[in-house]
């Protein structure tokens, strides 16, 4: 069994020590708590985003906030602050902090308290909870390198009209579900599939693979709206890789040149086993690695 997930940093013991954004101030992390009776504590309703500091640079901070207003007007959540004020908030909690690179930030947004435990939104009190952790974290180079395991699960990726994975929830238990039989079998993440059986994505990450040169990944109809996901297709447009959409299957996985996934907080990170077949090579493989290292230049390098 797998000791790690694939968005498992590397241990800083820096992090004891952090101070969190809560509801407008910043506080140490074992007085950052909530009420019992928050509708993200007792019901999962709020949105988030996972947000990379690199150089000094909240890295595609605008996209991560358009995805979370978007969500909460999905939701009909009022955050009361404007995209503007949100960033300022992430920047002063960066600075609260100290922090000018190598963090990970988790901005989380919620219906906040309510006058009782139900799922009727009319029992909240209007005042929508927001906290932002900012904690030191940076992939494990190791696993990058060595590339994760990942398991199928018979768990499959929700349609819109059932469970909209679009919106970045902040209810998960669907997901998390598939990471617990891909832990059982050894792994480290779950693969998941579409309703209709062909490769989605994974229950944290956007899932890709390479095919006679060519990279290929799920149409986008079951999956999160990752943004590392589109400008990684963007980056192949850009540099004449050649990249599809399109439905596949976990026979053409197990053949595949090679495999990666996509988030916001690994990048792009090797895939090195799927169901316990083994994808060729040690290490990236060229595609893999081209895409990596052009993904991490382009929005995680210092800015000229």
């Amino acid at each position: 069994m797998e000791s790690k997930g694939a968005q498992t940093p590397a241990e800083d013991p820096r992090n004891a020590q952090v101070r969190i954004w809560l509801n407008g101030r910043l506080v140490p992390r074992e007085q950052a708590v909530v009420s019992i009776f928050d509708a993200g504590f007792g019901l999962g309703d709020g949105v988030w985003e996972g947000i990379r500091l690199s150089h000094g640079r909240l890295v595609l901070v605008d996209e991560h906030l358009k995805r979370l207003y978007e969500g909460a007007r999905a939701i009909a959540l009022d955050i009361g602050v404007e995209p503007a004020g949100m960033r300022r908030i992430l920047e002063e909690t960066c600075a609260g902090n100290g922090m000018t690179h190598g963090a990970h930030l988790r901005l989380m947004v919620t219906r906040g308290e309510k006058k009782t435990v139900h799922q009727d939104p009319r029992n909240a009190l209007g005042r929508p909870t927001i906290v932002v952790t900012a904690e030191y974290k940076m992939p494990d180079p190791g696993l990058k390198r060595a590339g994760l395991k990942l398991f199928t699960s018979t768990f499959r990726c929700s349609q819109p009209d059932v469970f909209d994975l679009r919106l970045n929830s902040h209810s998960r238990l669907n997901l998390i579900q598939p990471l617990l039989q891909a832990i059982q079998a050894g792994a480290h993440e779950a693969l998941m599939l579409d309703p209709l059986g062909f490769v989605a994505s994974c229950n944290s990450t956007n899932f890709f693979i390479v095919r006679d040169g060519a990279v290929v990944t799920s149409t986008g109809r079951f999956n999160f709206k990752g943004i590392t996901r589109a400008k990684v297709i963007a980056l192949c447009a850009a540099h004449g890789i050649p990249c599809r959409q399109e439905d596949f299957t976990l026979a053409e996985v197990y053949s595949a040149e090679e495999a990666f996934v996509t988030g916001t907080f690994g990048g792009v990170t090797r895939v090195a086993m799927v169901d316990g077949h083994r994808l060729p090579g040690d290490a990236p493989g060229p595609v893999t690695a081209q895409l990596s290292d052009l993904y991490d230049r382009s929005f995680l390098g210092a800015p000229d």
